[in-house]
């Protein structure tokens, strides 16, 4: 006889029975796998983790080591009254530091060309009354365009031509209705500003009509009291006139570039009162870099202890990375860096900035006076007295505390780097696991397919004998 569903032929529950065998043979190998591979997984994201965490205190250590605050020089603007902006500046590296009073007299402007009063009775009349005409507006050599004029061509049209052609150079054109027998103006500026720089404006074709709006080119040009040339930038710096053909005044003072934005303001007397441009170290980048240092430090040395950490009980879990070397190592070997002392600077430690190691391993700014003066103290006078021995400190090339601990967490961070390198092998032991996976699963189905086996002749034989028992039951009967 066939059976077709196990237990069928003999009456017993073999297929729980099969189940049961099936699930106690797979459940241990599987918790096992199932721990491995959660451990696994805890120990990639820790390692993803504390990797984050380092790049971000190298990326604050290399501000440190690079000095690019160290080394920079800070302009500061000391204007007349809040409500003035005379001048801004930049500094260079190499600019020296020192203190500049700078008034600002001219500002450095293009051409300004207006028509005489009464050239025009309307801005919609023609500007001929028959023929064709052309202007050429052009400054120096390299920038010009011309406008063609036909008798239908109006002061309001040649407005429009000059503002709208393709080859404008940064002329612009604009009227003003006097409003009087003055009758209208068309005024035209150029941005090209700075001595010689004018704009001219040639009646090209001879067409007399068309003088009126010239300033060369013709007999009969625009009144030259009607004609402002471009100018250039003027400024007293320290009691010198300096100029500049534009409002950027370039290495007036050594490796310092300042811009005039506005007429220096007068005073009651009518003179001009003076800004004052101070060239010092850039002090507050530097307590910025130094307390972002301070900040990121601790979020290491946070994330090292909150991952390799044992629990304090048995109900309290451990860390992912618990106990875990090469983290301790780590934290160990920056400990040390920032704990020693740099030789041949006039700051030769952190404490002396004013930074120390509490009693639980963190950076701070200290508090206590232990007869210097707190740490905020301490690193003030020193940014404002030291200012050169700091850099020593953190960025000389073979002590600097930044230097050297660059290259410390460079060991961990990068691609070729032991966190890196402790990542492949943990990725490598997940995919061991997905493996290992496959592999129980292909036996569980091998090992079901056996007992299912067995168990099916169990069940025919049981079967067999039952029906055997039955006949001879009706026998005997």
């Amino acid at each position: 006889m066939s059976i077709s569903s196990l237990g069928v032929g003999s009456g017993l529950a073999l297929d729980d029975l099969v189940r049961q065998l099936i699930s106690s043979e797979r459940q241990p190998k599987e918790l096992r796998l199932d721990a491995r591979e959660k451990a696994v997984d805890a120990e990639i994201s820790a390692l993803g983790s504390i990797k984050s965490k380092i790049s971000e205190f190298q990326d604050a250590v290399d501000k440190l080591r690079d000095g690019s605050n160290l080394n920079s020089r800070e302009p500061t603007i000391t204007n007349p009254s809040e409500d003035d902006d005379v001048i801004s500046a930049d500094a260079s590296n190499s600019a020296l530091r020192g203190s500049y009073e700078i008034i600002v007299q001219q500002l450095a402007s293009g051409s300004r060309i207006t028509t005489d009063a009464g050239a025009f009775a309307s801005s919609s009349d023609s500007l001929i009354n028959s023929g064709t005409g052309s202007l050429t507006f052009s400054v120096g050599t390299e920038d010009s365009f011309t406008i063609n004029i036909n008798d239908t061509t109006t002061l309001a049209d040649l407005r429009e031509l000059i503002n709208s052609s393709d080859d404008n150079f940064g002329v612009t054109a604009n009227i003003i209705e006097t409003g009087t027998i003055d009758g209208p103006r068309l005024v035209i500026l150029s941005d090209k500003v700075g001595e010689g720089n004018n704009l001219e404006i040639t009646n090209d074709s001879g067409n007399a009509e068309l003088d009126r709006l010239t300033t060369t080119g013709g007999t009969n040009n625009i009144d030259p009291s009607n004609i402002q040339s471009a100018q250039n930038a003027i400024a007293i710096v320290d009691g010198i006139e300096v100029q500049s053909t534009s409002n950027e005044f370039e290495n007036t003072i050594q490796s310092v570039s300042f811009t005039a934005n506005e007429l220096s303001p007068t005073n009651s007397n009518g003179e001009q009162v003076a800004t004052i441009l101070s060239i010092g170290f850039n002090k507050e980048g530097v307590e910025e870099d130094i307390k972002s240092f301070i900040s990121s430090y601790n979020s290491l040395v946070d994330e090292i202890e909150r991952l390799t950490r044992y629990g304090a009980t048995s109900d309290d879990e451990d860390g992912p990375l618990a106990g875990d070397s090469l983290l301790r190592g780590l934290q160990l070997s920056i400990g040390t860096i920032v704990g020693e002392e740099v030789p041949n600077s006039g700051v030769s430690s952190l404490f002396q900035l004013g930074i120390e190691l509490n009693e639980d391993g963190r950076l701070e700014i200290g508090t206590e006076d232990f007869g210097f003066g707190t740490g905020q103290a301490r690193l003030n006078d020193t940014l404002e007295e030291s200012f050169d021995n700091i850099s020593i400190l953190f960025n000389d090339e073979d002590n600097g505390i930044a230097v050297r601990l660059y290259e410390l967490v460079d060991q961990y961070s990068s691609t070729s780097g032991l966190i890196s390198s402790r990542e492949r092998s943990a990725r490598d032991e997940r995919d061991s696991v997905d493996t290992a996976r496959e592999a129980l699963e292909l036996r569980m189905a091998n090992f079901e397919q056996t007992v299912r086996l067995r168990y099916v002749n169990l069940d025919k034989t049981i079967a067999q004998l039952n029906q055997t028992g039955s006949a001879l039951f009706a026998a005997l009967i």
